[in-house]
């Protein structure tokens, strides 16, 4: 709809704007993003070829120069004699097919209701509030215990105990922390359930003790005590390699996150594949509405693509539009559709979106954390490489049967 209407975070009549950062993070292969990019370069993706050819100097991370990547992808579509761009508001989404809706997290109100009556009210979120996640091979168990409160439930959760010094300086560097600003479109009255962690803590030293790290329940294996408080984490995948921390959503920056959270015991060394926000992002509960094709179950002909899937991040949201506009060009065609493996960086996040657990979903970014096991134990930059191998391995698979389907077809 630029440049006839901006949405609040936009100001470039180009597209592809780019609105939080310029980078597109890790290039290195053992990160899930690096190797997310480089499937996506194989696949062809117009994304990340407009970011090799605008990158600037950003040691090992891809990083571009924001107006000339845009330039680059508005000037690509503009020329391409099978693409028309029309540059008005959509207010009602298409019923005849097929019609991909990437509109990302900022999508207008009008639409918005339009996609309210599509797929239920409860479908559809406003507010991101995530807590970090952490894999479970950082945790340290020597001081972190596995126990649910009162003994109910098996050991469901995983423990880090603190004793009062340590609660309170944890508290003070919480609430002395660095804060990302609101922007004036997110100015609005936090709900009690979704509070940030650091506004609890400045209405007292002592709430958080009182409130998501009560210990009561729960008994110290070491010293056979309750702690003066705890913070516990949650399963958050059925693989088990993944846990969040309950209770800590938050508005403090990436960088502080890590440097504050990891003075809590057994997370000194926390590797975390998702850090802690609170932001509006309008997204769908993906597992309950979405095949792995990236249609609506009940409508078909429709496509979801980008964040409002229930990605996060620039890369992860082109890498889903990239499967939607290979699943609606299949389907069009009336061939067979085929996802790529969860072995893979891009098949893992589809992966993800479409099976997690519909009561607890929330945006994910690609990460290890997402894949199936290795075939044989490895740990740290070995495990990483061979997933990163077998991952580019599983791409190029998928890529052929792709073609061997293209060229059996009438």
């Amino acid at each position: 709809m630029k440049p006839r209407r901006f949405s609040p975070a936009h100001r470039s009549p180009l597209l592809s704007e780019l609105v939080c950062s310029n980078s597109l993070k890790s290039n290195s292969l053992d990160n899930a993003v690096g190797l997310l990019k480089e499937e996506m370069r194989r696949l062809g993706s117009l994304i990340i070829r407009a970011a090799d050819e605008t990158r600037v100097p950003a040691g090992g991370s891809l990083a571009v120069d924001r107006e000339e990547f845009s330039r680059f992808i508005t000037e690509s579509l503009e020329s391409d004699d099978l693409v028309g761009i029309i540059r008005e508001e959509m207010t009602d989404i298409p019923r005849d097919g097929p019609v991909i809706i990437a509109t990302g997290p900022l999508t207008s109100d009008d639409l918005t209701r339009s996609l309210v009556q599509l797929t239920g009210e409860r479908s559809l979120y406003f507010y991101d509030a995530v807590s970090p996640i952490v894999a479970r091979d950082s945790i340290d168990f020597r001081v972190a215990f596995k126990a649910s409160r009162y003994g109910r439930g098996g050991d469901d959760y995983v423990n880090s105990p603190m004793n009062a010094e340590q609660y309170y300086a944890f508290v003070d560097a919480l609430i002395q922390a660095e804060k990302v600003p609101l922007r004036e479109f997110e100015r609005e009255a936090y709900f009690e359930g979704c509070m940030p962690i650091e506004e609890l803590a400045q209405r007292g030293r002592d709430t958080l003790a009182f409130g998501p790290l009560k210990p009561v329940g729960l008994i110290d294996p070491r010293t056979g005590e309750r702690p003066f408080a705890v913070v516990q984490l949650r399963q958050d995948n059925r693989a088990g390699t993944l846990y969040s921390m309950v209770g800590f959503q938050t508005k403090l920056k990436w960088e502080e996150q890590k440097r504050v959270f990891r003075m809590i015991p057994g997370l000194e060394k926390a590797e975390f594949v998702r850090l802690g926000s609170l932001h509006r992002n309008t997204f769908v509960n993906s597992p309950q509405l979405l095949r792995e094709t990236l249609q609506l179950k009940d409508h078909p002909q429709i496509f979801l693509a980008g964040q409002i899937t229930g990605v996060e991040g620039y890369v992860e949201s082109a890498a889903i539009g990239l499967l939607a506009g290979i699943s609606a060009s299949l389907w069009v065609k009336g061939r067979r559709m085929i996802t790529p493996s969860p072995k893979t960086a891009i098949g893992a996040l589809l992966h993800y979106i479409t099976h997690a657990d519909p009561t607890t979903f929330q945006p994910m970014n690609a990460n290890f954390g997402l894949f199936p096991h290795l075939e044989r134990r490895a740990k740290g930059k070995q495990k990483r490489r061979l997933l990163a191998t077998r991952g580019l391995k599983e791409i190029e698979s998928w890529k052929s049967v792709m073609g061997q389907q293209e060229r059996e077809s009438p």
